[in-house]
């Protein structure tokens, strides 16, 4: 078809330079001594049927190459693409130009991490990985249109552990994060995590999140609440962060993954609850050491 096509491009090409000199031959042949301009209506027929077919020919090449893409697709084998059901924790990430990203559906707002996404399928207290994967053949061809193509992923602009409807189905649980991996390679932490929600609903902890500059009210770790009952920030409060990774480290990156421990959960109290607890039953055998004595004197 686009070979048909641009042949008759050549052609009709051809056609216009014959009718061009064609007209001049008759003017010649006339007996004139000047040579004289095709006719205006050869020239705007010539001129009209070249375009057309030009026309044809970049709508058939077009066509062809849709054609060609659909066919790559379809003989190409893609990875599984992932969505993050209520209760299952997953990566939500953003890159430097807030085009990349990933917020558990594979079908809006990013969707080209989606594929081999991983996710987590939160089942009691214990450590989970979550993570996200720029190379696949899915992100490969959604990004560039070519499962052959090639796009790194540049910058960080949000990175966080969500769980949707968490704050619901686990009352109380506490997210730590033990490890941050960029392709491999281990990224230091610059200060600790909090769990915290931003809609009441969504359990998640922020690992980059340039819009909070202190840890959130609701914020709550394996040291205990970071605020106190009328609001006000405990001394812990200061040890931790809603951005807690370098930037440099993401500077490219391709897989990102995040190991973390849950606690709190199915009403087992998290580590800080077990302290509170030891306190208070050793308080409460203070007293009653103390009613003793006093009822002994």
């Amino acid at each position: 078809m686009r070979t048909s096509m641009r042949n008759s491009k050549k052609y009709l090409a051809c056609l216009l330079a014959a009718l061009m000199m064609g007209t001049t031959a008759v003017a010649c042949g006339g007996g004139s001594t000047e040579s004289q301009a095709p006719t205006e209506a050869a020239t705007e027929a010539a001129t009209e049927a070249t375009t057309e077919a030009e026309t044809e020919a970049t709508t058939a090449d077009a066509d062809a190459d849709a054609n060609a893409v659909e066919v790559e697709r379809n003989d190409v084998e893609f990875e599984e693409a992932k969505d993050a059901a209520p209760g299952q924790a997953y990566l939500a990430i953003v890159d430097g130009q807030w085009w990349i990203q990933y917020w558990g559906s594979s079908t809006k707002d990013g969707y080209m991490l989606s594929y081999d996404a991983g996710i987590a399928d939160i089942t009691g207290n214990g450590q989970y990985t979550v993570s996200v994967n720029a190379d696949t053949n899915g992100f490969r061809y959604d990004t560039t249109g070519d499962v052959n193509g090639e796009y790194t992923p540049e910058g960080l602009s949000f990175l966080a552990v969500m769980i949707p409807d968490g704050e619901t189905m686990y009352p109380g649980i506490v997210l730590t994060v033990d490890s941050v991996k960029v392709d491999g390679n281990e990224v230091a932490l610059s200060a600790k995590n909090y769990t915290s929600s931003d809609d009441g609903k969504e359990t998640r902890t922020n690992l980059f999140n340039s819009w909070v500059d202190k840890p959130s009210a609701d914020g709550r770790s394996v040291d205990g609440p970071l605020y106190d009952a009328d609001g006000n920030a405990l001394d812990i409060c200061a040890d931790y962060s809603a951005q807690i990774v370098d930037l440099d480290a993401f500077k490219q990156w391709t897989k990102v993954e995040v190991t973390f421990t849950v606690s709190g959960m199915d009403g087992e109290a998290a580590p800080a609850d077990d302290a509170a607890a030891t306190d208070d039953a050793a308080a409460a055998d203070d007293a009653a050491a103390a009613d003793d004595a006093a009822a002994a004197e």
